[in-house]
């Protein structure tokens, strides 16, 4: 189905040179993405305990969920493990589907605003079947900190934990974007936490359902909080006003 989208998106919306972005310099971009990344020390890992008892309940299968701000860095650590993740039906999503593909993502297309319950439905098979999801709990447009329900959803329709995840840097830049988008400078001390698990109840609905989602959200900005702190100030997430 993925295939399908993509060809048919290639061969309709793109021109000649875009075409020839999304085959060979997808490739190129993944590559540099990954020297970039890799000039950066992994210094410590807290919560890694909370992840591996979480998986072992779960027989492998869970939804890893972090803010749209900590993303980058997460491309290093998640991508060999194969996660699949919600990439957006745009044009600016296909670029990203492509570039994740070979970062060693596979995912479903489909966002809060177009063909989301879609793509939920087929990120919570994928996980039933043996995978292992991940999402951007406020992504693709925010409000920045603010969880969107999807990641409760999938993580209870497929059966699994939710497991919080997030990234923190010595140095780094902080882009005045929405979401103030976080990126290590090269040859950056980053360290990297979990947090504990969150089992969301095979038939929550209503006000239940509502309460994981804060919970959910409450446990992300607790961990970013800890995570600069390991490393110094809490960098800013909200956009200044004015």
């Amino acid at each position: 189905m993925n295939e399908h989208l993509g060809q048919k998106m290639e061969k309709g919306a793109f021109r000649p040179h875009e075409r020839l972005w999304l085959t060979a310099g997808s490739s190129v971009l993944a590559v540099l993405i990954r020297i970039y990344l890799g000039s950066c020390r992994l210094v410590r890992v807290e919560g890694d305990d909370l992840q591996r008892e979480a998986l072992g309940r779960s027989r492998g299968r869970a939804v890893f969920v972090t803010w749209h701000q900590r993303m980058l860095m997460l491309a290093r650590y998640f991508g060999p493990r194969r996660l699949t993740v919600m990439i957006s039906q745009s044009r600016d999503g296909e670029y990203g589907a492509r570039v994740a593909a070979k970062l060693g993502f596979a995912n479903v297309r489909g966002s809060s605003t177009r063909g989301g319950m879609r793509a939920l439905r087929a990120l919570s098979k994928a996980i039933r079947e043996g995978g292992r999801g991940g999402m951007l709990a406020d992504g693709p447009q925010g409000p920045p900190r603010v969880a969107k329900v999807g990641t409760v959803l999938s993580a209870r329709d497929a059966g699994v934990p939710i497991i919080p995840v997030v990234w923190a840097a010595d140095r780094c830049w902080v882009l005045n974007s929405w979401d103030r988008y976080m990126i290590p400078k090269p040859f950056a001390r980053v360290a990297v936490f979990y947090g504990a698990p969150i089992w969301v109840p095979p038939k929550v609905r209503g006000e239940a359902l509502e309460s994981c989602r804060r919970g959910l959200e409450d446990r992300l900005n607790d961990l970013a909080r800890r995570a600069d702190a390991y490393f110094g100030a809490e960098r800013p997430w909200r956009r200044p006003k004015g």
